[in-house]
C-alpha cells in the first residue's frame, strides 16, 4: 500500500507509474475522494469536541441549563452518528483505491511495455552442445517423468516425477535449503493455506483472485499460497520488531491457476500447477541503501547457486511493464533451455520498499525510537521441477545419460549419471 501523503505530494509520479504498469488506479479520482475524506473528519472531529466538551460542562450548569441543552446535545449526536456512518464508507472506498495505487519504480528501472523489453545485464557459462532430446522425451526415456499420466489424474499442466526424476527434484531442494543455511538464513516450513489478509498483505490480492486456488464455501477466506513469500512476509503481520534485518528461507509446495495462458509454454514442465520453491525472504530497515545491499545479496546468492550447478544464465532487468504493482526494482535470472533455443525465467529478484509493509503493519523503531514501516524483498533461489528442464537437457549425453552436477551428487547417495 501507498502513503497517502506520498500521492499527495507527488500525483504526477503516480500518474507516470499507473500507466507503466497499467495499472487500475485513478490518481485523480482518488485524490478527489481523498479530499472529501479530508474535509469530513475534520468536521467530524469539530463536532465530537464540541460534543465532548458540553459534556463536561454539564455536571457544572443548573438543571434549567443541561434541560436546554439536552435537546441540542441530541441533534449533534444524531449528526455525528450521519457523519461516522459517511466517514467510514469513504474511508472504505478510499483504502480499496489505495489497494491499486502501484509503487514507483526506481530510476534505474528501463521503461517498457512487457518482458520484451527487459535489459539483458549479464551472462554466465558456455552453451553446450544441444543433443537435441527436450526434458519430457528424457523423462520418458530413463523413467523420470510421465505428464500423460498426471493430466489424466488431475487435468492439464500435471505431471508425475518419478525414480531418480523425483530424486533429482529433492536432491536439488535440499541443496537450496543447505546452501541458504551456511549463508545464514533461517530455515521456514511455512503454512500453505492462507488467509485473505496474507494475499492482501503481499499485494497479491486484490487484483490477483483469479491466479489463487481458493478454498470451498465452508472456508472461503482461504487460499493456497503461490509462493511462500507470502506466508513467511506475513509472519510479523502487525508485529513491531526488535531486531532487523530478518533473513529467511522458505520451502514450500505452490499451487498456481495460470490462468489466461492456454496455449502458452504449454509443453512440458515449463509452466504447471503444482511445483515447490525455495524462497528467500529479507526486511530490513527503511532505507533505500539497505534494500539496495540485499537485493544485490539475494541476486548473488541466486547466481552462486545456479553457478555451482554449472548452468548457463543471464541476467536481465525487467522493465516498468513487466513489473508488479508493489514492486519498484526487479532482476529476472533465466537459465539456458536448449529445447527452448532459449533463456527461461528460473528467478524473479524483487525489492519491494515499505509497499507491502504498510498492508501488513510491520513496523520497528529507528534510531531516534520513532516508529517506521520496514522494507522487503525476495527472490527465488530454486523453484523446481522447472529447473528439471536445464539440468537434464544441459547435462545430456550422447549415450542417454543425465550426469548429476557434483553439487547435487551428495543429495542423491553419491549417485553421479543417472541412466
Amino acid at each position: 500500500m501507498i502513503d497517502p501523503n506520498s500521492i499527495r505530494e507527488n500525483p504526477e509520479a503516480y500518474r507516470t507509474a499507473t500507466k507503466q504498469k497499467r495499472a487500475n488506479f485513478d490518481v485523480d479520482s482518488f485524490l478527489s475522494l481523498d479530499s472529501d475524506y479530508k474535509s469530513l473528519k475534520q468536521e467530524f472531529e469539530s463536532k465530537k469536541a464540541s460534543q465532548n466538551k458540553v459534556s463536561k460542562l454539564m455536571p457544572t450548569l443548573s438543571k434549567e441549563e443541561q434541560a436546554k441543552l439536552k435537546d441540542e446535545m441530541k441533534a449533534l449526536s444524531a449528526e455525528i452518528k450521519e457523519i461516522e456512518s459517511k466517514l467510514k464508507e469513504i474511508e472504505a472506498q478510499r483504502e480499496a483505491m489505495l489497494l491499486r495505487a502501484p509503487g514507483i519504480p526506481l530510476k534505474e528501472v528501463p521503461e517498457g511495455k512487457d518482458d520484451s523489453e527487459n535489459k539483458e545485464v549479464e551472462k554466465w557459462g558456455d552453451i553446450p552442445e544441444y543433443l537435441g532430446k527436450d526434458h519430457v522425451e528424457l523423462g520418458l526415456a530413463l523413467g523420470l517423468i510421465d505428464i500423460e499420466r498426471g493430466v489424466k489424474v488431475g487435468g492439464s499442466k500435471n505431471y508425475f516425477l518419478k525414480g531418480d526424476g523425483a530424486r533429482l527434484h529433492h536432491a536439488v531442494l535440499q541443496y537450496a535449503l543447505s546452501f541458504l543455511y551456511g549463508r545464514g538464513y533461517t530455515v521456514m516450513e511455512p503454512p500453505h493455506i492462507v488467509s485473505y489478509d496474507a494475499m492482501k498483505g503481499t499485494s497479491y490480492f486484490p487484483g490477483g483472485e483469479e491466479q489463487a486456488y481458493s478454498l470451498d464455501s465452508r472456508d472461503p477466506d482461504k487460499y493456497l499460497i503461490g509462493t511462500s513469500e507470502v506466508s513467511v512476509c506475513s509472519y510479523h503481520m502487525n508485529e513491531i520488531l526488535d531486531e532487523l534485518p530478518k533473513r529467511y528461507a522458505g520451502y514450500s509446495p505452490c499451487y498456481r491457476r495460470e490462468a489466461g495462458t492456454y496455449g502458452k509454454d504449454t509443453h512440458g514442465l515449463y509452466r504447471i500447477h503444482q511445483f515447490y520453491k525455495v524462497e528467500q525472504v529479507v526486511v530490513c530497515e527503511n532505507d533505500p541503501d539497505i534494500s539496495m545491499r540485499f537485493h544485490n545479496e539475494l541476486l548473488n546468492n541466486a547466481k552462486d547457486f545456479i553457478q555451482s550447478l554449472n548452468l548457463p544464465y543471464r541476467v536481465v532487468i525487467v522493465c516498468t511493464g513487466d513489473m508488479g504493482l508493489g514492486q519498484v526494482y526487479k532482476h529476472d535470472i533465466e537459465c539456458w533451455m536448449p529445447s527452448r533455443n532459449s533463456y527461461g525465467e528460473t528467478h524473479s529478484c524483487s525489492t519491494f520498499y515499505d509497499f507491502q509493509a504498510r498492508r501488513l503493519n510491520m513496523r520497528y523503531k529507528n534510531k531516534e525510537g520513532k516508529l517506521e514501516f520496514c522494507h522487503t524483498l525476495n527472490n527465488t533461489l530454486i523453484a523446481s521441477p522447472r529447473i528439471l528442464i536445464p539440468l537434464l537437457e544441459n547435462n545430456q549425453n550422447k549415450d542417454g545419460t543425465i550426469a548429476i552436477p557434483k553439487a547435487l551428487q551428495p543429495f542423491m547417495g553419491g549417485q553421479e549419471v543417472i541412466k
